[in-house]
């Protein structure tokens, strides 16, 4: 989930009261965050440079925040200082409204049909008599920031450009032109260049170059012009220096390429009425018609609510909890949702409740997250703990767990290992040929320790061994786990298999130790041993698997099944994974007991 950073004493400020770190990690986890680490902006830099820890007590006290990944509007001070004074009962939820004025006299921005080759879709929005301080203009483009990196996703979907208003002049025009036709001093340089000359200037930029490869390779750039064909941005890349914002800006143009119109509308509001409360006319933004090359036009942004009914039944019984109507409202008031008893049929139970979604809450889609938002505000805490009585663990389960108490019993260790490994430690490692109808392969793996899924537990468990060669002998562990093998008749071509492994190392092999543990296991199953042939309970008998020293391994055949092999490790494995000492090893499947 996303981290944001903020000023603690400024943070206190907006609250209009200062806590204690205690009482603010109380605060945020009722409101459903999680206070992540407290620290300095030099702590932070001398961090990142790897210098030495020196205490300043006059340094900003910074809080590091972790909100839900789709609350955009929790990404800066402003949005979580707001949405925490609602919480606490001291603000009413805020009106956002479109400032009234005809399609006329708003601006323009005109869109020309070869944008559809690249990135077709632009919203806009001016914000008029804002004042920034410092602390506010930082927080504005870190939001833009904070934005590019979450829904935007690295400006591939939408791209935020904001303009000083003051120094262009309407209508505007989107277009899209070969990049040797587009000229621009881009935002902090001081020479023009032309756009197929700023890809190559922005390879060595540490920041913007990771950004290139969206539009480098098209016959066309994006670029949005003024009346005066004043370039205000490349999106996604650069804005202009002529059009950048500075502390002086009063009103502020802000647009949003796209190929993600929900998109760009989501990352339009968030903006706009994050920053809104700045303004002279404080929550009022200043639409922008935007007319497309096949006249249809559309005026930004849309602040309207989105309304629906959610039955109060559905929340309680959801939530677990008996709650009256009133209180549902007045939690959902609590967490920016407007929200009153909507109509009444008899009792109390079968009403429903009018919930009334701000252009603030675009991750409330569905009448579950309503219900959620009435769990945050009445508190996780506070939620009666109970059992359904339906929930019973699956009783393959139950057994693993029972072998698991056994083994421990026994003096072993239990260990956990990947489930995925690379195809060398799968068959190779252990002698074994690969007959490619065992293991699933990944698909393109990100590195080649995990290129297929374990067929077996042993390569794991030798691994552990391998890296803990140093520790104290004898090494005793095992591992109750998963494999996956290739399986025809499943829908997904694989089914998994509950596998015991038990691994013993030591001065000597230990091979009688992991049969008695065999014959203990068996024991505990309830199962007896029998002579070879009888199938009324379990019986071993020699084996020839390559992983095992040839003479010293047997099978273990239980019912009339093979479901296990243990003996000694053949050196030659235990020299493939760097161990020393001689180890003896068990496997069979626990499902065969069920």
């Amino acid at each position: 989930m996303p981290t944001i950073s903020v000023g603690r004493d400024r943070l206190f400020a907006a609250l209009g009261k200062t806590h204690t770190q205690e009482q603010f990690e109380d605060l945020c986890f009722r409101f459903g965050i999680e206070l992540d680490d407290v620290t300095t902006e030099k702590a932070i830099i001398r961090k990142e440079k790897h210098l030495e820890e020196e205490v300043d007590d006059d340094e900003e006290v910074i809080y590091k925040i972790e909100v839900p990944a789709n609350r955009y509007d929790l990404l800066c001070l402003e949005g979580l200082a707001l949405a925490l004074r609602i919480f606490n009962g001291l603000e009413q939820i805020p009106q956002f409204k479109v400032a009234n004025i005809s399609r006329d006299s708003m601006l323009k921005m005109h869109v020309k049909g070869e944008t559809s080759l690249i990135r077709p879709f632009v919203v806009c929005a001016v914000l008029r008599g804002i004042t920034f301080d410092e602390a506010s203009y930082n927080s504005f483009i870190d939001l833009q920031d904070k934005l590019h990196q979450n829904i935007c996703r690295r400006r591939t979907l939408v791209a935020i450009g904001t303009h000083d208003l003051d120094t262009l002049e309407g209508p505007f025009t989107y277009e899209a032109s070969p990049p040797s036709e587009i000229n621009f001093v881009p935002l902090k340089q001081v020479k023009n260049f032309r756009a197929d000359e700023l890809m190559e200037f922005y390879k060595s930029d540490l920041k913007l170059k990771k950004f290139l490869h969206i539009i480098e390779n098209s016959p066309v750039f994006p670029v949005i012009y003024d009346r005066k064909r004043t370039v205000l941005s490349l999106p996604p890349i650069i804005n202009g220096a002529h059009s950048a914002i500075t502390l002086k800006t009063k009103n502020v143009f802000i647009e949003c390429t796209a190929t993600d119109l929900t998109k760009a509308k989501i990352v339009l509001n968030t903006m706009v009425t994050t920053f809104s409360s700045y303004c002279e006319r404080k929550f009022e933004v200043e639409p922008v018609e935007v007319k497309y090359f096949d006249e249809k036009s559309y005026v930004y942004p849309d602040l309207s609510v989105f309304n629906m009914e959610v039955p109060l039944s559905y929340i309680t019984d959801s939530v677990g909890v008996s709650l009256e109507a009133e209180e549902v409202t007045s939690l959902l008031n609590r967490m920016q949702l407007h929200a009153n008893i909507a109509k009444q049929s008899g009792s109390d139970e079968n009403c429903n409740i009018s919930v009334s979604v701000p252009p603030t809450r675009s991750d409330v889609l569905h009448p579950c997250d309503v219900m959620e938002d009435v769990a945050i505000a009445f508190g996780y805490n506070n939620i009666p703990k109970r059992k359904p009585s339906t929930l019973k663990p699956l009783p393959l389960n139950q057994l693993s767990d029972l072998i698991r108490q056994e083994i421990a019993m026994n003096g072993f260790t239990e260990v956990l290992t990947w489930i995925l490994c690379s195809k060398r430690e799968n068959f190779e490692m252990l002698n074994r040929k690969d007959d490619k109808s065992t293991a699933v392969i990944i698909g393109n793996p990100r590195s080649s320790d995990f290129e297929v899924v374990r067929t077996s537990l042993m390569p794991g468990m030798l691994k552990t061994v391998g890296h803990n060669k140093d520790h104290p002998k004898p090494l005793k562990i095992f591992e109750v786990g998963d494999v996956v093998l290739l399986d025809e008749n499943k829908d997904v071509g694989a089914s998994n298999r509950r596998l015991l492994g038990a691994l013993y190392c030591g001065a000597n092999s230990g091979f009688e130790l992991i049969h008695s543990l065999v014959d203990r296991i068996m024991e505990v199953i309830g199962s007896p041993f029998v002579p070879v042939g009888d199938n009324t309970g379990y019986f071993i008998q020699p084996s020839e698997e390559p992983e095992f020293l040839p003479g010293r391994q047997a099978s273990i055949v239980y019912k009339g099944r093979r479901i296990g092999t243990f003996g000694i490790v053949h050196p030659e494995v235990l020299n493939n994974f760097d161990i020393p000492d001689p180890c003896s090893f068990l496997e069979l499947n626990i499902e065969t007991f069920l």
